[in-house]
């Protein structure tokens, strides 16, 4: 069965909102050893000009993915995630994200393109803050494999 193009164009917006702690960057960041002082002590990222630790840019990933789940798991949307690779993930960061951020996300389906039983889906994630402000955007492309 064939990802649904259907959905190209809707919006998924039913993802509670994400609070960034302390605990939630350092434990990203050692896992991809991204070990700057920013984001492990509180004084290092205020002497940056932060309020609090920032995230290493990738973890905007962590955000994403877990709004992505809200389309990826709709039945109608027809995609079976044990046929699914990533094949590509960008990251454009307005801010950096930092401990004490509540992040809400809007998926956008862009495209879904079918190419010899692979559908290629690209989405796209944008991470507003409390005050409806973007803090960051992920665009992401799945291909599932067909049958």
């Amino acid at each position: 069965m064939s990802v649904n193009a259907d959905f190209v164009g809707r919006v998924f917006t039913g993802t509670p909102p994400y609070e960034v702690s302390r605990v939630k960057i350092a434990e990203f960041s050692s896992a991809v050893q991204s070990l700057h002082p920013s984001h492990l002590d509180v004084e290092a990222a205020r002497a940056l000009g932060h309020p609090d630790v920032i995230a290493p840019t990738t973890f905007a990933v962590v955000i994403a993915q877990r709004a992505e789940a809200e389309y990826i798991t709709d039945p109608a949307a027809t995609i079976d995630f044990s046929r699914v690779v990533h094949a590509d993930e960008r990251f454009t960061l307005q801010r950096p994200i930092h401990a004490g951020d509540v992040l809400s996300t809007a998926v956008h389906v862009d495209s879904i393109v079918e190419r010899r039983g692979i559908s290629m889906v690209s989405t796209r994630t944008e991470i507003t803050d409390e005050a409806g402000s973007s803090v960051a955007t992920v665009r992401s492309t799945l291909a599932v494999r067909g049958e």
